[in-house]
């Protein structure tokens, strides 16, 4: 019996192409949110200024995110058992290749709607950050039992949030979130093929 049937027999698996079907419309939903306030807000969007240090940052960023994941994976059993209940729903499916549009889509469209527009509109400081990583931590809640992936997924937003306000660059969150899905999704599938 999988993880997901495990915690909820009520969810049903989705196919490959659903599942590129809903990041696709998830995407565009979250492009149109920022575009209409962008339209109707008084706010401006962070810049994206494309330079080798921004890059480089991060995938340093994406690298310490991957790498406290894995450790929180090993030492929390309720991180775990959401982790692996949210892979398997959204990874399973998919195919190798298919694991690049897991990291661009979430990875564009999700840093420009929570740390390219709302962040700027809540203000560029703590308390910027911290209410737009919960907005983005609640993103991830697909179940009750997902708590715990909802708490990690803050986390990441806030270290996303404070590289965004640290560097006024939309590009670092936008790398390292990328790179992070990008990482840990092919770990995960190459993973679940050697098992």
């Amino acid at each position: 019996m999988s993880v997901s049937q495990q915690q909820d027999p009520s969810i049903q698996p989705l196919s490959r192409l659903q599942i590129l079907m809903l990041m696709g419309v998830t995407a565009v939903v979250f492009l149109l949110i920022a575009k209409v306030w962008l339209r109707f807000g008084s706010v401006t969007i962070l810049s994206v200024s494309w330079d080798a240090i921004a890059i480089l940052t991060g995938i340093c960023l994406g690298l310490i995110i991957t790498s406290t994941s894995f450790i929180v994976y090993r030492l929390w059993p309720a991180y775990r058992r959401s982790s692996d209940f949210y892979l398997e729903f959204v990874l399973k499916p998919l195919l190798l290749p298919d694991i690049i549009w897991v990291g661009l889509l979430p990875g564009l469209s999700e840093e420009l709607l929570f740390r390219g527009v709302m962040l700027p509109a809540l203000g560029l400081n703590a308390t910027g950050v911290a209410i737009s990583s919960l907005c983005f931590g609640a993103l991830h809640l697909s179940g009750s039992q997902q708590w715990s992936y909802v708490v990690w997924a803050s986390i990441v937003g806030a270290l996303l949030g404070f590289s965004a306000v640290v560097t006024h660059n939309l590009l670092v969150p936008i790398v390292a979130h990328t790179f992070t899905n990008l990482i840990s999704s092919y770990l995960w599938k190459i993973g679940q093929s050697n098992s």
